[in-house]
Parts: C-alpha cells; sequence; structure tokens
C-alpha cells in the first residue's frame, strides 16, 4: 500500500496533529484503492508521539495478508514531528512481522539517513542511526537517451504521436535526463505555467544551505568552502550536477532558465510600471534605447529593488533579469550562461 506523509507538513512542532493528520490520510487513501477486507481497523487511540506505530500495529495485526507499505514524501515532514514518526518506525522493526508491516519503505528526495531537522537547535536527526535497519537505499537516476527514446515510443504505442530522433536528442538535452522534466516537457509553456514541481524548486532554492552552493554559480563567483554535506545535498536534489573536470554546474538547460527567474519573481512583481521606450517605430528591439531605458530605471528603481532579492550575491543580477524580462514579454527571448569563476552571467536578448 502506497500512503503519503504530506499532509502532516502543516504542523511540524505539533506531533499529535500530524499524526492525526496522517493517519486521516492513510485511511482515506487505503479505503478508496483497497478492497474491504484490507482496510486498516479503527485507529487505536494513544498518546502523541506513539499513534502512527500504534495504527501500523493495529493494521498489522488486522491484515490477512502480509501487509507491505511504502510511506511516500516522508521528507514533507520537518523537525520534532519528522523525528517522531522515524523513531516509532524504528522502534516497530523489532515487532515485525505480525505486530508491525512485514515491509516498509520510504519514499523522498534523500536517503533518510541524510535528512536534516531544527529540533533543539541541533541541525542533525540525534539519533546514532535512525535506519540501520534498512535493507537499501534506492535512488531513481537520470534517464539516458535510450530511456527518454523508450518512454516517448511508449508514448507513441499509445496516443500515435510520433516524436522525431532530433525531438528526442532536444528533449534529452533540455532535461539532462532529468525524470519530471522528461514527462513534462514543452519548455516555455512548462516554465511559465510553474508546476507544482517547479513551485518545490522554488522553495528548495530559499533554504540556506542551498543557497551557499547556488548562489556564487549564478553570480559567476568561486564555490567558497561549503560543507562537503551541503554540496551532496544540493546533487541529491537534482539542482546542479558534477562538471567534467570538476567543479557543478546548473543540472540542465531547463534549471538555467527556472531557477534565475524564480529568483527574479519577486523583484520582477515589485517594478514599477515602464513604458516600451526600446521599442523602434516598426516594432523591432533598439539596443541603443533598451540601454538608455535601464539606465533611467536602473537611477531610479534599482537599490530598493535590491531589498527585495533574496539572493543578495545575485541582486543586480536579478534586477536586470527583471527588467529585461519586461522587454521581452513582446515576444522576445533571454538566455543566460553562467560563468563560474568570472565574477559574471552572460546574457543574450533576441
Amino acid at each position: 500500500m502506497v500512503v503519503s506523509a504530506e499532509s502532516g507538513a502543516a504542523f511540524p512542532r505539533d506531533i499529535g496533529m500530524t499524526e492525526d493528520a496522517v493517519l486521516s490520510a492513510w485511511r482515506m487513501s487505503a479505503e478508496e484503492r483497497l478492497p474491504r477486507e484490507l482496510w486498516p481497523p479503527s485507529w487505536p487511540p494513544d498518546v502523541p508521539g506513539r499513534r502512527v506505530a500504534a495504527g501500523l500495529r493495529a493494521w498489522a495485526h488486522a491484515s490477512p495478508r502480509p501487509l507491505v507499505v511504502f510511506l511516500d514524501e516522508i521528507d514533507a515532514l520537518h523537525d520534532d514531528a519528522l523525528l517522531s514518526i522515524l523513531r516509532q518506525l524504528r522502534d516497530g522493526y523489532s515487532v515485525r512481522p505480525k505486530g508491525f508491516p512485514w515491509s516498509l519503505g520510504l519514499i523522498g528526495m534523500r536517503d533518510v539517513r541524510d535528512y536534516k531537522v531544527t529540533s533543539s537547535g541541533n541541525s542533525h536527526l540525534q539519533t546514532s542511526s535512525p535506519f540501520n535497519i534498512k535493507a537499501a537505499s534506492l535512488t531513481l537516476a537520470g534517464f539516458s537517451p535510450a530511456d527518454v527514446a523508450t518512454l516517448y515510443a511508449q508514448h507513441t504505442a499509445e496516443t500515435r504521436q510520433r516524436f522525431e530522433s532530433a525531438a528526442i536528442d532536444r528533449a534529452f538535452f533540455l532535461t539532462q535526463g532529468q525524470p519530471w522534466l522528461v514527462n513534462a516537457l514543452a519548455k516555455e509553456n512548462l516554465i511559465r505555467r510553474q508546476d507544482t514541481h517547479l513551485d518545490s524548486l522554488a522553495e528548495r532554492l530559499r533554504e540556506p544551505r542551498v543557497r551557499a552552493v547556488m548562489e556564487p554559480i549564478l553570480a559567476g563567483l568561486q564555490l567558497p568552502d561549503v560543507p562537503e554535506d551541503d554540496r551532496r545535498y544540493v546533487t541529491d536534489l537534482g539542482l546542479v550536477r558534477p562538471r567534467d573536470g570538476g567543479g557543478l554546474d546548473v543540472a540542465n538547460p531547463m534549471y538555467r532558465e527556472v531557477i534565475p527567474r524564480s529568483l527574479a519573481q519577486g523583484v520582477q512583481d515589485s517594478l514599477p510600471r515602464i513604458a516600451p521606450t526600446w521599442l523602434r517605430p516598426d516594432g523591432r528591439l533598439g539596443s541603443a534605447q533598451r540601454l538608455e531605458a535601464f539606465v533611467v530605471f536602473w537611477r531610479q528603481h534599482g537599490e530598493p529593488l535590491f531589498q527585495t532579492a533574496h539572493y543578495h550575491e545575485l541582486a543586480p543580477h536579478l534586477v536586470l533579469m527583471a527588467f529585461l524580462h519586461r522587454v521581452v514579454n513582446g515576444g522576445g527571448i533571454l538566455k543566460r550562461e553562467y560563468a563560474i569563476g568570472s565574477g559574471r552571467m552572460d546574457l543574450l536578448v533576441t
């Protein structure tokens, strides 16, 4: 049975509310997806911090078949709630298979041993090994070009929509095999639509240890002495990938577009109305007029807009990009190239 911990994310400091929300969601999923004889019994009452373990124990006792549970979105939980549920699952291991699920898999963006919390002022799980009971950690790697071709061939078989080999190659180039992007690809529409995956990406960018890695990459600075665990964390999230010859780079061309757009959104929303003085009478872009318009805009609004930028080292870049997004709204294109260590970002407006 696949269940989710996501409903408990709203209560990071209230363990009892987290457990009630999670167990309620599990019951709804079971009753919608399983035959009645496999539904869990009424969840037994217990003290906060023991309700999930008690519920799984009751379900295992009542089930006529071996109970196997996949707990999705485990990394939606934080702090005390995450610690509590991890420890309850760890405690239940010793009473398997009759008193707890025969097998239990946690699904998230990282190995559970790498999770960090802010409970009690410490950023680590505060337990020597909450999951030394695990059998294996499995990672969904990026798709290879052959995987992308196979996936799109399955789509063709179902819908008769063909993909030329050049389109498949282009899809792999833009996504570098990132599974969600491969499935959802329609570059500009996808970026403008800001699907849930991209909204989640924006939230990740605000995490301090993600910012410590991403900000120098985007600003063209040397990567400072960032802890190895933080670099691995950002890599595991799929935001960056190792470059040939060493170093880190943004994971794929789509993220190179999405990440600065996401960071510039707050600045862009704060922009005043700007008259399009950069347009020639025939509607084409005038480079000299565009530069003059930006200089006027910068003198009047640049400094205040710095305060709205979440990445301070990148603030001038973000203000410029927010302005240029206004310039290209009529159908132009803004492309970016990061030059790590050069102190700049290269921008191309067409």
